[in-house]
């Protein structure tokens, strides 16, 4: 994750065809190289008029925004929150070939969901519901519990006080080259490309951070 001003736009951890055929590639060069450049580029341009805030991580700034400038803080919200929820959505998917099984997480889903496949349509549920742009998380509570929570815009769920699994972008610049305005057909490719991994590296990082 960036630590602070002058924020960067990280690479993606695999080529722009990784993720295909369920990720286009025209799509992950797009939604990264221009619409992630471009959060990238508006919060520097922000947070350049304000040296009290160049510090600060994303985390920080997203996570009191009561204490931000009234005048920038919605602008902070939006470009900050921009740069943070597509982090973890690009860094959150790999290609299939590579996944690997997320040894704490899954029991923790089994425990909170039932089973892999009720939290499945649990998750797609939600994402489904959103009316607009936004997103589906899933989530660690105050309290270390599992839960499914959708934000609208760029929101983040760490403004909330929740600590993020993993998290699926349905705006429709996610897919819509792919799959036109077919959320539901992406939101299954996107159970496709999930990294495991580092959703059960985040879930461990939660627990621990609860404790």
């Amino acid at each position: 994750m960036n630590e602070h001003y002058p924020f960067v736009n990280l690479p993606l951890p695999y080529p722009y065809d990784a993720l295909e055929p369920y990720i286009d590639t025209q799509t992950m060069y797009l939604h990264h190289d221009r619409l992630q450049q471009r959060y990238v580029a508006n919060l520097n341009g922000i947070l350049s008029n304000y040296p009290q805030l160049q510090n600060k991580s994303l985390e920080e700034l997203l996570s009191n925004t009561e204490s931000l400038p009234s005048e920038v803080r919605q602008s902070i919200i939006n470009n900050a929150g921009g740069v943070y929820n597509h982090t973890i959505y690009f860094f959150g998917m790999t290609n299939s070939m590579t996944r690997t099984q997320a040894e704490v997480l899954y029991p923790a889903i089994m425990q909170y969901f039932g089973t892999i496949e009720q939290f499945f349509d649990e998750f797609k549920k939600y994402a489904l519901a959103i009316f607009g742009s936004g997103y589906a998380w899933l989530v660690v509570d105050s309290n270390g519990a599992l839960k499914i929570v959708t934000t609208p815009n760029q929101n983040s769920p760490i403004s909330d006080g929740l600590c993020v699994v993993a998290g699926i972008d349905c705006w429709e610049h996610a897919y819509f080259l792919k799959r036109f305005n077919d959320r539901a057909a992406y939101i299954e490719d996107w159970f496709h490309v999930v990294s495991w991994e580092a959703a059960d590296e985040r879930y461990k990082a939660c627990v621990n951070a609860k404790s």
